[in-house]
């Protein structure tokens, strides 16, 4: 009897202690759950006091009527920094703190970014920047909205045509971040007065059109170890799969990073920039036409507003540019948080498969005129272009298949070597290729069959259709 006194009691005593255990943590549940109510309470007043301070300082400034565009000094309004609780920024920033941690993101918080060029890109850029927590930015670009803006400009509305782009970019950025401070300049940038715009900036980035000015400003950067981070060529491409960021020294293949490349290259400057790029042989399309009573006002190339900037415009896909500006903004983000991306992965990592193409095509160019080449009139980004774009990485026989030791080599040899006259091969057909219509190794003099003679008639209109690809490219790259 007694036994069974003593293992009810001690049931008794584990009920009693589950109970207490269960009724403290209700209470602790209870507990946080009204703290954290309290916390998301005051955070709501706090916010509904900052934006009735913000419509305070709002109602003094000066509105233009709706019939009248706004006169410059009303859309580049003084900063509304003043005080504004950590706690909030804090809370915007989250996510970011999240990924960066404190220091990372303080460090973010404290960079000072200069953005020249205010277009497509480089309003896609300042607008993820301030997201993402930087406070200090520089709006530099002397041009002004239009309604083809429209399509890629990150913060421009119908309201904003006939306003400057860094008019526009500064509201929004203000809407966003109450804390940043925006020094928007309706200016060019000028090598001759470099200094003045880049003045303490931990980033600049190149958002320019024109390549003679992003040359310019490239090389100034780089001679006072100002980083900079630039933008090659969106328009007239619709592929973002081909986009890819990399040293101007390793971009395979662009017809604005080559002229800016080479152009570098001259002025001592062969590599160091980080460039977003895309690997894609600019479509089917064109200049969009001139109207012909600007040809009757006299040189095309005096037409424009500033000097080296171009009268005919370019198409562009609007999504393009805006991943060019993200990139870009990760980019100089992951940079100033100490985070950087060391390794950017490119879509085309062939840059030794090139080398050894290019070197086995100068080695049968050698044996084809009798002597020895030290140079052929084409470049690694020819061989880019003719293998991976032309040709897909594929033999230009039927049935295309991938070759296991692909070969490039002359297709007609009554032509000279250019990109439009090489293709693709397998070595048992670059072989086969070499001694019948090239007359390598075949040990007679006479006359030899054509390509197409020995290829069929498919293949050479496959190798037409290529030239002409090439022919489309050679028009773009003289722009």
């Amino acid at each position: 009897m007694n036994a069974l006194s003593s293992q009810s009691h001690r049931t008794q005593l584990i009920i009693t202690a589950l109970s207490a255990c269960l009724v403290t943590s209700a209470l602790f549940t209870v507990y946080n759950a009204y703290n954290r109510r309290e916390r998301r309470r005051n955070l709501n007043d706090d916010i509904l006091r900052s934006i009735a301070a913000h419509k305070e300082e709002s109602e003094h400034e000066f509105i233009p009527p709706n019939d009248e565009p706004p006169a410059e000094e009303t859309f580049i309004r003084a900063n509304h920094i003043g005080a504004y609780d950590e706690d909030l920024i804090k809370e915007q920033l989250a996510r970011n703190y999240a990924f960066f941690g404190d220091e990372g993101m303080a460090r973010v918080r404290a960079g000072t970014v200069v953005v020249v060029g205010c277009g497509g890109v480089g309003s896609w850029a300042a607008v993820m920047l301030v997201r993402s927590g930087v406070s200090k930015i520089r709006l530099v670009d002397f041009d002004y909205v239009t309604l083809s803006s429209l399509n890629r400009h990150a913060t421009a509305t119908l309201a904003d045509v006939g306003t400057p782009k860094v008019g526009c970019i500064e509201r929004t950025l203000k809407q966003i971040s109450r804390w940043v401070e925006v020094d928007s300049r309706v200016e060019i940038w000028k090598k001759e007065e470099g200094g003045k715009l880049l003045e303490g900036a931990d980033w600049v980035i190149d958002a320019i059109d024109n390549i003679t000015t992003k040359v310019d400003l490239l090389k100034y950067c780089h001679d006072h170890n100002i980083k900079v981070f630039s933008s090659m060529g969106a328009s007239a491409k619709c592929d973002p799969t081909r986009i890819q960021i990399s040293d101007i020294s390793h971009t395979i293949y662009d017809p604005l990073a080559r002229s800016v490349r080479r152009r570098l290259r001259l002025q001592g400057v062969p590599s160091g920039i980080p460039v977003v790029y895309s690997t894609e042989v600019p479509g089917d399309v064109k200049l969009l036409p001139l109207p012909e009573e600007e040809f009757q006002k006299g040189d095309v190339k005096e037409l424009g507003v500033f000097d080296d900037f171009r009268v005919r415009i370019l198409p562009v896909l609007g999504p393009l540019p805006c991943l060019f500006g993200l990139n870009i903004a990760t980019y100089v983000i992951c940079d100033l948080a100490q985070k950087p991306i060391l390794n950017p992965l490119p879509i085309k990592n062939r840059r030794k498969l090139y080398e050894r193409l290019l070197r086995d095509l100068l080695h049968r160019e050698s044996k084809l005129v009798g002597e020895q080449i030290n140079k052929l009139p084409i470049d690694e980004d020819d061989v880019a272009l003719i293998f991976e774009d032309l040709h897909l990485g594929r033999s230009v026989l039927p049935p295309h298949n991938v070759p296991a030791r692909p070969q490039l080599l002359r297709w007609d040899p009554t032509k000279p070597l250019t990109p439009e006259n090489c293709v693709v091969f397998e070595f048992s057909e670059a072989e086969k290729h070499s001694k019948e219509c090239l007359g390598l190794g075949s040990g007679d003099g006479g006359e030899r069959p054509s390509p197409a003679e020995v290829w069929g008639g498919e293949v050479q209109n496959i190798v037409d259709k290529n030239a002409a690809e090439v022919a489309k490219y050679r028009s773009w790259v003289g722009l």
